[in-house]
């Protein structure tokens, strides 16, 4: 596969799949901070977050961007959808606590293949509009990321979507269908890679999980980045010399992250009968 990074639509394009979730109320941050893995409490005012929630076994039910608008309002970008289904379940831990949870009626995300105008790194830029401004690339990958009514912005199309899912595979980002989810813990899908959790924070479901899997050294396996002919499906199996080493978690189009052992027999990879090329990760999406 060529390493030519040059995007493959000019402008903002509006993406069909992800979805937003408001956390809205006194208590939306301690809320937050007792279900999600990440430390939301020590994230600024007007900054984001790669994030995750997890089962009590520590597995992955979603990867997401968190937004934190002020003290009182979150916002969850869920790049895979399931937004409702997430807020239904996670209302059922509200109990007395002072927030709602409510997905956006008409949730408008476009994607740029360019710099942003003014947002950078962690910091939210909100436009013209109340348009919400997020840096979601690199100095190699520029991409911008726009909640709201983006001007001008077109719907993207079937190309131009798989355009930028592999694009967020390229990343490291895990873009995961439901039978992929409650199946990886966070360091199998590479989320250190994102800063999307933490070790030292207090308690949240799978804390324990993922805290002894880091402080003990017991992570085995991680995610790689693989190109192939044979149109891959998330639940594929990965093979060397006939024997399965590994499962696809994520794929768009040829390209797949796949979950493989850290340590690896220098054989030729395969999926579904073809040959599975190794790329290299594009790093600086972490924020």
């Amino acid at each position: 596969m060529s390493d030519n990074l040059a995007p493959v639509f000019n402008g903002f394009r509006m993406l069909a799949q992800p979805q937003v979730l408001r956390l809205a109320g006194p208590d939306a941050v301690p809320f937050a901070q007792a279900q999600f893995a990440n430390d939301v409490v020590a994230l600024d005012d007007g900054h984001w977050q790669w994030n995750a929630w997890l089962t009590a076994k520590g597995r992955v039910v979603a990867a997401f961007q968190l937004l934190r608008v002020d003290a009182q309002q979150l916002l969850l970008v869920c790049h895979d959808g399931g937004a409702e289904a997430m807020a239904e379940q996670l209302r059922r831990f509200v109990f007395r606590r002072k927030v709602t949870l409510t997905t956006e009626a008409t949730p408008c995300v476009s994607g740029a293949f360019q710099a942003p105008a003014q947002a950078t790194g962690a910091q939210i830029a909100q436009l013209e509009g109340g348009v919400l401004e997020l840096d979601v690339g690199t100095p190699q990958l520029p991409r911008s990321l726009r909640l709201g009514a983006a001007s001008g912005a077109q719907q993207a199309s079937a190309t131009e979507e798989l355009a930028w899912r592999q694009s967020d595979l390229r990343l490291g980002l895990p873009r995961l269908i439901d039978t992929q989810r409650e199946q990886w813990t966070p360091q199998q899908l590479g989320l250190d890679r994102l800063n999307a959790y933490s070790v030292r924070k207090g308690c949240y479901p799978g804390q324990e999980i993922v805290a002894r899997t880091h402080f003990l050294g017991k992570a085995k396996r991680s995610l790689a980045l693989l190109h192939t002919a044979a149109t891959p499906s998330p639940g594929d199996s990965v093979s060397a010399e006939d024997a399965s080493v590994g499962t696809v978690a994520s794929c768009a189009g040829a390209l797949a992250l796949a979950v493989l052992p850290l340590e690896l027999p220098p054989a030729a990879l395969r999926i579904n009968g073809e040959d599975a090329a190794r790329l290299e990760l594009l790093d600086g999406l972490a924020r």
